[in-house]
C-alpha cells in the first residue's frame, strides 16, 4: 500500500449519469471505473475507488452535472492499492 495525499473527494449522482465515460478518462489519479449496475435510466455509472484527490476534472468534463466536490479543510493521507 502506498498513500496520497488528497485536499477532498467528489460523490457522484448516479441517477443523472448517462454512462458517456468522459469522467473515467479524465481523471488524473485513476479512480473512476465504470461499474456494472444500472441505474433507474438503463446506464451504467462510474464507481470511486480510494485515491481521489478532488481535483475536479470529473466535474469539467461531465454534461450531466453527475459530480459534486467537497475540499477538506486540511489535507488527508488515503492509503491507496499498490
Amino acid at each position: 500500500m502506498s498513500t496520497i495525499t488528497s485536499r477532498g473527494t467528489i460523490t457522484i449522482d448516479v441517477e443523472a449519469c448517462k454512462g458517456c465515460e468522459l469522467c473515467i478518462t479524465a481523471c488524473p489519479p485513476q479512480v473512476l471505473s465504470m461499474g456494472t449496475a444500472l441505474n433507474q435510466a438503463g446506464f451504467h455509472s462510474p464507481l470511486l475507488h480510494p485515491g481521489c484527490t478532488g481535483c475536479a476534472a470529473c466535474l469539467f468534463v461531465c454534461p450531466d452535472f453527475c459530480f459534486e466536490v467537497f475540499r477538506f479543510e486540511q489535507p488527508m493521507a488515503t492509503a491507496v492499492p499498490a
